[in-house]
């Protein structure tokens, strides 16, 4: 008879969740975004939420919460109530990456987050300053073995995809190049353009700097050529097996109402399949929808921690 009131109570909570989530949405929905508006995962979690909002008949809010490479936003996501009013719109680096590069991280990624779905995936661009003497990929990484001081370049942060994509090549091409960290994609190519910088791995949001001419593109990272840049060569052409490619999923905190979970990934998966939803990623810069299982997102997470465990290994980084 004892366990009669500890059984009622987990009833309760369970009548509770399954109530809470039968209401879901029950007020505003909230995307976090861990960069500063423009880069790739806001222009993904916007489109996104103007469509969600449709679907959910309630508000959906980008909110840019940068800070510490994405923990700040992760850390807040895997703090929040698990009842889906608040999301967290994330890329690869912060789920895959940051874990190896912090030796305090505030949250577990692989344990108190919940992956919703996959969202929009590319490949980098690798953009030089126009007026760096340099119209090929083979001529700039030749400039930068002979550059004395060596060549800066600019990135998202410390630990993004920006940064480590570039450390690769550094390691592969036995060049130099000095770090210049930024707070996001947007600002990072901003220095490029400006010249403050030579060169810069250029993401979906600055698709509009290469069309006006104020980055030139010289090579992409990913395994096949970009439709959107058919003319530059891939890394590998040059370095076979180097390959960066980038996704970007929605998540969620740990424990969530499975019928909220459903609810959310039925929704997301409409708001994809959209030819609208399409087109605007691409507009941004060739953001492309994925629309894999939840099965396979979680198989891209746990291949890509495995991976970039190895990768922060052998370029010997830390970030405290």
């Amino acid at each position: 008879m004892r366990f009669l009131p500890r059984l009622f109570a987990l009833l309760a909570a369970a009548t509770l969740c399954s109530a809470a989530a039968a209401q879901f949405p029950s007020r505003p929905v909230t995307i976090l975004v861990p960069i500063a508006a423009g880069g790739a995962p806001d222009i993904a979690a916007r489109v996104l939420a103007a469509k969600l909002a449709e679907a959910l008949g309630q508000p959906v809010v980008v909110e840019n919460r940068t800070g510490a490479n994405g923990n700040i936003a992760g850390e807040l996501l895997a703090r929040a109530a698990p009842d889906g009013h608040t999301l967290g719109l994330l890329a690869d680096s912060q789920v895959a990456i940051n874990p190896h590069l912090y030796k305090n991280m505030p949250f577990d990624t692989l344990r108190d987050l919940t992956p919703v779905h996959l969202v929009a995936g590319n490949q980098f661009v690798l953009t030089v300053n126009p007026k760096l003497p340099v119209k090929t990929f083979a001529e700039f990484i030749e400039l930068a073995r002979r550059s004395q001081p060596p060549l800066a370049y600019a990135s998202g942060g410390n630990g993004s995809q920006h940064h480590l994509t570039m450390e690769m090549l550094k390691q592969r091409a036995g060049i130099d190049m000095l770090h210049v960290p930024f707070k996001g994609g947007t600002p990072a190519a901003a220095a490029a353009v400006a010249g403050d910088v030579a060169a810069v791995w250029s993401g979906s949001s600055n698709a509009a700097q290469i069309r006006a001419g104020r980055l030139r593109a010289i090579a992409v990272s990913g395994a096949k050529r970009s439709a959107l840049y058919p003319e530059l060569p891939t890394i590998a052409e040059f370095y076979p097996g180097f390959e960066t490619t980038i996704w970007l999923g929605l998540f969620g905190p740990a424990g969530m109402p499975p019928a909220t979970l459903a609810r959310l990934r039925e929704e997301i998966r409409k708001v994809l399949e959209l030819p609208d939803t399409k087109a605007k990623l691409n507009a941004a810069g060739g953001l492309n929808p994925l629309l894999g299982t939840p099965e396979e997102f979680s198989a891209l997470i746990h291949r890509d921690y495995e991976k970039y465990a190895k990768v922060v290994k052998d370029l010997n980084l830390k970030l405290d």
